[in-house]
């Protein structure tokens, strides 16, 4: 059985040597020193490691059951949820007047990691509680807030999010689920939702549905959805629950993985809802919970390749098969492991640097939200909604690759059960297809927020790496070749690639979109070059100042190394594809494919 072992070191490296959070004017990050973060870390990291982990492969071998209505969870998911609920770990970055801790976010997206990468399925529990949860916060009335958060905080009560309809998932102008007004402001939810994950389980005594739907006479399109709150079980005024609502699970569906989340076909006939925001600005509402789920996918991306990779590298040091090409390394043994042939050192860096690179990242995102939510950030804002697409569209996309190169460090037993390798490439496919599937996430980011408030946010970004650049440029030879030169030969090609968009999207759309997926990764790219620049010269301070793990940081400036020189280079591959245009992409008629 796979194993997991939390990188509570690299998490701290991250968080204090790379992007000082304590040093940060964001209100609340000067609490975050290093010894209370490590605190927080350790304890989160042991439950992923002792309580969530083993459970990982039960509930791939399990899964849910439906029977009589009821929807039944794996075995030991209820005793490890309320384990999770005890430590306060739902509520984390959560309001404390609703019961949550109030930390910045950085710290949930750091725990996140570690309760992602121990059991995907079953983080999605809390993981969509915490997403309707802010939804309500960001849009609901007092009264709703007052009624439902603290339930939700301490996820007594889960939530969900109900977007897809069998006929339309990205075009949800065409849903057909309505809603009827009520003489007491209430209204009536029919329709049938599919693909909802966590829509019903044993683990919480009320699920809260949150549900687009179209009232009647509302505009077409989107422009007449609007979103609504529907409970499982009423809510009395006293907070107690009432008679149960008309929405119950049709059925379950059966998926390639995640088979430990409860991901369910929900029918609502006439169900109780109530207005979460304005009529007819539901998308609006939406899309609080649905980019907080886009970052947090994107983590998954990254959680999934690090999970993979701890367990490559044990079966390649343990594994004997064949002699190092240059002579035996262990001559004493019938083999060498694995570990000493090249083509697995390969393997095993593109997933070390990778996993690395991608969790500064991701914590650099989390900083940027803190920064706009917290002192109003506008700036903040506009960035980090410009990196959201490629946060969850890139993360995913190389993160599956990277548990399919975990995979196969393991040969013909990477493909059978008993090693519990082939759940973490099942588990990781998810995450390139919900909450918007990646090539829409590169629509998204080409379509939309390039020249979002006129591309303030993209030129930001290229500044943010000319000024790395030029301040830290000229004092080490050897920092300049290994990560300065890379970053702005691979800089320049995305400015390249984005003035080929300005020059030729207009005259023909088909350009741009023709080249939206390399472009996202070829963005990805560049902000894990960016984070790999920032290790690197994290590391170099700590090796001058004479740290006394010098393995650790001599490590992270060769595993730097190695993504400026193996992987980096991949933006100018992006860019000759994007500069190619549309002409092949398009040529065929629709009867030749």
């Amino acid at each position: 059985m796979p194993t997991y072992t939390a990188p509570t070191k690299d998490l701290q490296f991250v968080l204090h040597e790379v992007h000082k959070i304590s040093e940060s004017a964001t209100p609340g990050y000067a609490d975050l020193e290093p010894d209370f973060t490590s605190a927080i870390l350790e304890e989160a990291g042991k439950l992923s490691s002792e309580v969530l982990a083993p459970l990982n492969a039960v509930g791939d071998k399990e899964g849910c059951r439906l029977e009589d209505g009821k929807v039944s969870t794996p075995t030991g998911f209820k005793e490890a949820f309320a384990k999770v609920k005890e430590g306060g770990w739902t509520g984390l970055d959560m309001p404390e007047q609703y019961g949550g801790q109030n930390m910045p976010a950085v710290i949930g997206s750091a725990v996140g990691e570690m309760f992602s990468a121990s059991n995907h399925a079953f983080v999605m529990y809390q993981g969509l509680t915490h997403g309707a949860a802010t939804a309500i916060l960001a849009h609901g009335t007092d009264a709703q807030k007052n009624m439902y958060l603290p339930k939700m905080v301490a996820c007594d009560w889960t939530g969900t999010m109900n977007l897809t309809e069998s006929h339309c998932g990205t075009d949800l102008g065409m849903m057909r689920t309505k809603a009827e007004p009520q003489a007491d402001g209430s209204f009536k939810i029919t329709g049938q939702k599919i693909f909802i994950s966590s829509g019903d389980h044993d683990m919480a005594d009320n699920i809260i549905h949150l549900v687009l739907a179209k009232i009647e006479g509302g505009p077409k399109g989107v422009k007449g959805v609007s979103l609504f709150i529907v409970p499982k079980f009423m809510v009395n005024e006293d907070g107690a629950l009432g008679e149960r609502n008309a929405v119950s699970v049709g059925s379950l569906e059966e998926k390639m993985g995640i088979h430990g989340n409860a991901t369910c076909v929900m029918n609502y006939d006439g169900a109780t809802g109530f207005l979460l925001g304005e009529e007819h600005k539901g998308m609006r509402a939406m899309f609080t919970m649905m980019n907080e789920a886009r970052l947090g996918t994107g983590m998954q991306g990254l959680s999934a390749a690090d999970a993979a990779y701890q367990n490559a590298v044990i079966y390649a040091n343990d594994r004997l098969q064949g002699r190092a090409v240059t002579g035996a390394q262990f001559p004493d043994k019938p083999a060498d492991p694995l570990i000493v042939h090249p083509d697995i050192r390969r393997s095993l860096m593109d997933q070390k640097s990778f996993v690395e690179g991608a969790r500064a990242f991701i914590l650099w995102g989390a900083t940027l939200i803190d920064t706009a939510h917290r002192s109003n950030d506008k700036d903040a804002d506009g960035l980090v909604s410009l990196l959201t697409p490629v946060i969850k569209g890139f993360l995913t996309d190389v993160g599956y690759d990277m548990t399919v190169k975990a995979q196969q460090v393991y040969g013909g037993h990477g493909y059978i059960e008993e090693w519990g390798m082939s759940q973490f490439t099942r588990d990781a496919r998810i995450a390139m297809l919900y909450e918007g599937a990646n090539g829409v996430q590169a629509l998204d980011l080409v379509g939309r927020k390039l020249a979002q408030d006129g591309g303030k946010h993209l030129m930001a970004f290229f500044d943010l790496v000319k000024s790395f650049c030029k301040e830290n440029a000229g004092q080490d030879d050897a920092f300049d070749t290994d990560f300065i030169e890379p970053l702005k030969a691979a800089s320049k090609d995305l400015q390249a690639a984005s003035m080929y968009f300005m020059q030729n999207g207009m005259k023909n759309p088909n350009n741009a979109l023709a080249g939206s997926t390399d472009f996202m990764h070829l963005f990805g790219h560049v902000c894990l070059g960016l984070m790999w620049a920032r290790m690197g010269k994290a590391a170099k301070i700590a090796l001058a100042n004479g740290a006394s793990d010098v393995t650790f940081y001599e490590t992270k400036l060769t595993t730097g190394r190695y993504y400026m020189a193996r992987q980096l280079p991949a933006t100018a591959l992006h860019l000759t594809r994007i500069q190619s245009g549309a002409d092949t992409v398009m040529a065929l008629d629709a009867a030749n494919f």
